[in-house]
């Protein structure tokens, strides 16, 4: 007894001590890419906003100054400091609904990948354990989705659905499920073969524990990167739809659906459209820079 209990006692610092250091390894891979870094803080920046919106936002993003139709940003004449960034056609604040505007986009993203992600990956582990009739029939249907351009079959589901911000989630995610359905079943496949996969088999397993358990926590790298790459595509997608106005409906502060508010504006008030697509370059860069760091630091072949 002492004896098992001197060596667990001692097992434990050892394992935290490796985590820490795998850990700091990775980070240290993560940070030989500048890009990724700078993506990473913009994001850190952008989340924070939107999580304080309601404190940073200094003005309410729906509220309407009929004394300040199309003010110009500040540093331009006629600015005032009570509007940095100007306001829009119907006087609402430019900066804050920018700032609502990151809160909508981080949802969509964050709502459309574990959509897509849990149902894709479900749909992967499934095709690559059962095989025959079932993959079959599971792949015919990502290659079907994957015949049409995604923004049309966007536009196509959402029309069907009806407009609105949750069908244009809705619609996203499933233009977004083949992807991580292949990823999945490609990656499972290559861990099937495996000596420990069919060990654990011969030991008795049953089917769920051996897809949730023992393979997929070995398929998550890619799964991953793929995810953190989703979110600009989801992004990018959503302010598509908003913008065709097929998705969020204003006065909804979603950046797709400013930039469309803001067309007949672009000779005259130019801010009104440059900021909210700002927004959108910005945050879908960040987000690939981040996503293809990530790439990199977690693919074995790159490391030293």
């Amino acid at each position: 007894m002492t004896l098992r209990n001197g060596v667990k006692g001692s097992t434990d610092p050892l394992r935290v001590q490796g985590s820490a250091l795998a850990l700091l390894s990775f980070w240290c891979r993560f940070a030989e890419n500048k890009g990724a870094v700078l993506g990473l803080a913009f994001l850190c920046v952008i989340l924070f906003l939107a999580l304080a919106a309601g404190i940073v936002a200094p003005h309410s993003p729906i509220e309407q100054y009929r004394s300040a139709f199309l003010t110009p940003p500040v540093w331009q004449q006629g600015g005032s400091w009570n509007f940095v960034l100007g306001t829009d056609d119907v006087g609402r604040d430019l900066l804050s609904r920018l700032i609502h505007g990151a809160r909508l986009s981080l949802l969509i993203g964050l709502s459309v990948v574990a959509l897509s992600l849990s149902c894709g990956t479900v749909l992967g582990l499934t095709a690559a354990f059962a095989g025959g009739v079932v993959d079959g029939l599971i792949m015919r249907l990502m290659d079907v989705l994957l015949v049409f351009p995604s923004l049309l079959l966007a536009i196509v589901i959402v029309a069907i659905l009806g407009p609105g911000l949750f069908n244009a989630m809705l619609a996203v995610a499933i233009v977004m499920l083949p992807g991580y359905t292949r990823l999945s079943r490609a990656s499972a496949l290559g861990e099937l073969a495996r000596d420990y996969v069919t060990a654990t088999r011969c030991a008795g397993a049953g089917h769920l524990y051996l897809m949730f358990n023992t393979v997929l926590p070995n398929c998550l790298a890619p799964l991953i990167v793929q995810a953190s790459l989703g979110f600009s595509g989801a992004i990018l997608d959503a302010a598509s739809l908003g913008f065709l106005g097929l998705g969020a409906q204003p006065p909804t502060p979603e950046w797709g659906t400013m930039l469309a508010g803001a067309l007949q504006y672009y000779q005259r008030a130019w801010w009104v459209l440059t900021f909210p697509g700002l927004a959108v370059l910005f945050t879908v860069l960040a987000f690939n820079l981040f996503g293809d760091g990530l790439r990199d630091a977690l693919d074995p072949k790159l490391r030293r």
